[in-house]
């Protein structure tokens, strides 16, 4: 099978598997979204969901978060790990948008990375999700990891694993097949021990790297 033949075939596999994909994060607005996904590096989802209220809770909208005390905010989101950066990022994002903006999350890549501490990954996640507007797709760690053994890149890096996997599908599936893998990395493909016994991508999944 080819790479664009499988990497279509994942797709519809896993839409049967996942019909009504959407982060696992909880938000209501572009900026609880973007907020959010900046908390959820390098820590789990269910974390994030136990600080995104109390945060909000103190600093409703953007204009308050512009104008809080980083300390505060590295306070509330400390748990999350690396709470001074992110406090720091979300503190001035909150503030180009309300300066640069008119105090509205852009909705355009060249304007969302601007902001503090978002890169293409978190921009990706923000305009599929909060606008329905894909221009990329974002590769966190399960992404990168399955596309590796799927045989879909050799990339190790995001952005070169992103420019491989754009080609292979449509612009409207970039939202959900980032959701797609997400969930079936966390679901049947881990990083050790993937459960290749009961996994329904095992007939045309290559196992690149998996011992």
């Amino acid at each position: 099978m080819k790479k664009n033949e499988r990497a279509l075939e994942i797709y519809a596999r896993l839409a049967k598997r996942y019909p009504s994909p959407t982060p696992a994060l909880t938000w209501s607005t572009p900026w609880e979204l973007l907020v959010a996904t900046a908390l959820s590096a390098q820590c789990t989802d269910e974390r994030v969901n136990k600080v995104t209220p109390i945060f909000f809770k103190r600093w409703p909208d953007i204009e308050d978060a512009a104008n809080a005390d980083v300390a505060d905010i590295e306070e509330i989101v400390r748990s999350t790990g690396f709470f001074r950066n992110k406090a720091k990022n979300i503190k001035a994002a909150a503030h180009r948008i309300m300066t640069e903006y008119n105090g509205k999350v852009p909705q355009t890549m060249a304007e969302l990375i601007t902001l503090g501490g978002v890169a293409r990954k978190t921009a990706s996640i923000v305009l599929s999700n909060a606008f329905g507007v894909n221009e990329g797709i974002a590769v966190d760690t399960h992404v990168k990891r399955l596309a590796f053994r799927m045989g879909l890149t050799t990339k190790t890096d995001p952005i070169p694993i992103e420019k491989d996997l754009m080609p292979l599908y449509p612009r409207e599936q970039w939202g959900d097949i980032n959701h797609y893998l997400v969930f079936y990395g966390r679901d049947v493909c881990p990083a050790r021990k993937p459960k290749c016994d009961i996994c329904e991508l095992n007939d045309i999944c290559p196992k690149k790297g998996v011992k």
